[in-house]
C-alpha cells in the first residue's frame, strides 16, 4: 500500500504544482480570489496534516493566504514530508490531534493520508471551476489522465 500512496502523493504534488504554475502564468489580473483561496487552503491543510502525523507543531492556519510563488516551495516540502511519513510510519498507527475548531479526534495514518490526497483532488476541481468562470482554461487534473501521460 505504501508504494500506491507514494504514487498518489506524486500525482497530488504534480497537479498542485501545475495549477500553481497556471495561475501564475494567467493573464487575468488580479488572479481569481476564489482559486487562490482554495489553492492556499489545499496546500496549508496538507502541511497541517503532515505536522499532525509527525507530532510536530505547525503555525500555519488552514485558511492563511500566502504569496503564490511561496506555494510552490511549500507544495514541494509537503510532498517530501509525506514521502518521509510513508517511509517511517506504520499506516495503522492511530494519531490523536486537535482540529482547527479545537475538537479532539483520532484517525489512522492511512486514513489521514488518503484524506489529504482526496482533499487536494476535491479542491483542484473547485479551482478549475473558478478558473473557467474567470476566463482561464482549467487544467485537466484527473488521475487517469496523469497515468496516461506517464505511459506516453
Amino acid at each position: 500500500m505504501k508504494p500506491f500512496f507514494a504514487e498518489l502523493f506524486q500525482y497530488t504534488y504534480h497537479f498542485n504544482d501545475k495549477v500553481t504554475d497556471a495561475l501564475i502564468a494567467s493573464s487575468i489580473v488580479p488572479m481569481p480570489e476564489k482559486a487562490l483561496t482554495l489553492l492556499n487552503h489545499t496546500i496549508n491543510a496538507h502541511e497541517i496534516w503532515n505536522a499532525r502525523i509527525n507530532g510536530s507543531e505547525c503555525h500555519t492556519q488552514v485558511c492563511e493566504m500566502r504569496p503564490i510563488d511561496k506555494l510552490k516551495t511549500i507544495n514541494t516540502q509537503n510532498y517530501q514530508d509525506s514521502l518521509a511519513i510513508l517511509e517511517s510510519a506504520d499506516l495503522e498507527t492511530v494519531i490523536s490531534y486537535i482540529n482547527s475548531k479545537g475538537q479532539p479526534f483520532t484517525n489512522t495514518v492511512k486514513d489521514i493520508l488518503f484524506h489529504v490526497i482526496n482533499h487536494s483532488t476535491y479542491h483542484r476541481g473547485q479551482i478549475a471551476t473558478s478558473c473557467k468562470e474567470n476566463g482561464i482554461m482549467p487544467l485537466v487534473t484527473d488521475y487517469i489522465f496523469y497515468k496516461r501521460d506517464l505511459e506516453v
